[in-house]
């Protein structure tokens, strides 16, 4: 029997990227995860965002064989959402970790972010693990908790991380590797 090449592993930042401090960045310089570059991370554009995953993903020879995990951290969850429910190349992913998702309905929501509503809810057509800090200045719990409900994923609380970033004090962040390793696994 033939064993499976490790899923290659995407990077989806949030709004302004992840600074080089970020458990994301680590993972980069780490593990040799692969960023996915946008073009605008200033001023995000959904459309825009999801039409890159879609080129990526349809770009890398490797996901006919074996498909991709994502981890998305905080706008990057919401584009996980969108992209699911609109693209026809979901099956080029085996998971997502969904990190710290955003409330961009909150009406102090910054305009850079106003195309981002309405928060797409559509159930997620692969595993997804949703990490949830109980003090996340971008989202109340019971409504990070209400989108990994709707999105279908696993609900992972821990604790009072902030937005579980770069000042959330992390580092390398083993615990969330060990949850994409069981992503991967399943």
């Amino acid at each position: 029997m033939t064993e499976r090449a490790p899923s290659p592993i995407y990077l989806l930042p949030g709004w302004l990227n992840s600074d080089p401090d970020h458990w994301q960045s680590r993972w980069e310089a780490l593990h040799g995860d692969q960023r996915i570059e946008q073009n605008d991370w200033e001023w995000p554009r959904r459309g825009d965002w999801m039409a890159r995953l879609d080129e990526v993903l349809l770009n890398d020879v490797r996901l006919g064989e074996t498909p991709a995990l994502l981890v998305a951290h905080s706008l990057g969850c919401q584009l996980v959402a969108a992209w699911a429910e609109h693209s026809r190349h979901s099956a080029r992913v085996a998971g997502a970790l969904l990190v710290a998702p955003p409330d961009t309905e909150h009406p102090d929501t910054p305009p850079q972010l106003h195309n981002w509503r309405p928060i797409r809810r559509a159930r997620l057509p692969f595993p997804a693990v949703a990490v949830v800090s109980s003090d996340d200045p971008f989202c109340a719990t019971e409504r990070a908790v209400q989108m990994a409900a709707d999105w279908g994923a696993e609900l992972v609380m821990i604790g009072a991380r902030g937005h579980i970033n770069s000042a959330s004090g992390l580092g390398d962040w083993p615990e969330g590797r060990a949850l994409l390793e069981g992503l991967a696994r399943r």
